[in-house]
């Protein structure tokens, strides 16, 4: 039976992640902080409601032997650099960077040879966007953090990707101004719609449709592929 450890597992990505590979009949581990929505999602299967930073549990659990890890786990900051208060963008980095570092580090220890992984990124880890400097910088640092893994990793066969999102529809939007922004629009498939208008696809993503890709990546399908960012973005970033 196929182990796969996936954070961030309580909603958006991580969620359609654990739903896919449960209709699959996988054996899975899933964590996130949120306690009540990992509960929600995960049935029988190994849970963990702890924040992905915490060193303490990193240190004191393993989870092999794995067969995939999706290392998804991460939180939105919004302001502009001259703005932004130093604790924001540690609490940012801590999250997103140091809980991807702790995920990924434990999941290459227990994972078979021959295994894989994927990290999500973002489109912002590419292409510059205002407003977002600690979201967007510890985003660009796992893009890199891939890169390296998949180098130290390739004597184990294990490959090692980054998934770049465009825009999709996650709890990641779910910050006072978006509420505004949805509240004068009407509706939350509003807002998005609207906020997609620059994307040439004209559209984002859902997270099952990610879901799916990230499965590719991890799957036989993508063959040698490693050290590789997929970028997913509609188009945004061209």
């Amino acid at each position: 039976m196929t182990r796969i450890l996936i954070t961030g597992a309580a909603s958006g990505i991580g969620k359609a992640c654990a739903e896919h590979y449960a209709a699959q009949g996988a054996d899975l581990i899933l964590i996130d902080r949120d306690e009540a929505g990992l509960k929600a999602v995960a049935g029988g299967h190994e849970h963990h409601a702890v924040d992905v930073s915490d060193v303490a549990f990193w240190s004191t659990n393993t989870f092999g032997p794995l067969d995939h890890a999706v290392v998804n786990a991460g939180i939105g900051t919004n302001g502009l650099i001259k703005d932004l208060s130093f604790q924001a963008w540690r609490k940012t980095m801590a999250v997103n960077l140091d809980g991807a570092f702790l995920t990924l580090q434990a999941a290459l220890r227990d994972m078979k040879d021959g295994g894989s992984v994927v990290i999500t990124a973002s489109v912002t880890g590419v292409k510059p966007v205002p407003g977002i400097a600690a979201y967007a910088s510890s985003k660009a640092a796992v893009i890199q953090l891939a890169k390296v893994a998949a180098l130290e990793s390739a004597p184990r066969k294990i490959r090692v990707n980054a998934i770049a999102p465009g825009g999709v529809d996650t709890a990641i939007w779910d910050s006072p101004d978006f509420a505004k922004m949805v509240e004068k629009m009407g509706s939350r498939e509003t807002a998005l719609a609207a906020m997609a208008a620059d994307t040439p696809m004209g559209r984002f993503e859902s997270s099952e449709e990610i879901a799916r890709q990230i499965a590719f990546l991890l799957g036989p399908d993508s063959g040698t592929v490693t050290g590789s960012v997929l970028v997913t973005d509609g188009g945004f970033s061209l």
